[in-house]
């Protein structure tokens, strides 16, 4: 359960968005729309949220987003070329002026020794201009590493957006 600050800082991105007039989306995969949730909490935020994508499958992430099967093969779907491919392919399919992503690892299994538990990537783009990704390995259970990845990425979008 979030708490005030957790608001507070959901509710700091929407006033950033705002201000700048931007819209703005997201690709999730381990966080299973957990950032969008965080967003969508605060009331008026119809007036910056266009939408997301949860893009747990390599199906959806390729046939929705436009990641390509290319990077998928070369990368894997946890890495960073995957992470940037699917929140350009956000910004393409919904409009929004500023998207993020996020890929990752969230456990208790599916890890290996090259991408352990735990490990997530955070892409944030602003249209037409730059795209940022982060890689972290965040400790604690599946909850946790949710928890953090959707934090970060609401902290990166904070900071694209001001």
């Amino acid at each position: 359960m979030p708490d005030v600050s957790e608001d507070l800082l959901s509710q700091s991105v929407g006033e950033a968005l705002l201000r700048r007039s931007w819209m703005v989306c997201t690709a999730e995969s381990c966080t299973g729309g957990l950032i969008l949730h965080r967003l969508t909490n605060i009331p008026g935020c119809s007036a910056y949220v266009l939408g997301g994508v949860v893009a747990y499958a390599n199906a959806i992430k390729r046939e929705v987003l436009r990641v390509p099967q290319a990077t998928l093969g070369a990368h894997g779907a946890v890495s960073e070329q995957t992470a940037e491919a699917m929140v350009r392919g956000a910004l393409d399919l919904f409009g929004a002026q500023v998207g993020v992503s996020v890929t990752g690892i969230a456990g208790p299994g599916g890890g290996s020794e090259a991408k352990p538990v735990g490990l997530t990537y955070i892409a944030v783009a602003v249209r037409g201009g730059s795209c940022h990704v982060e890689r972290h390995v965040w400790p604690g259970d599946r909850d946790a590493v949710k928890w953090a990845s959707a934090t970060r990425a609401l902290e990166l979008l904070l900071e694209a957006a001001t």
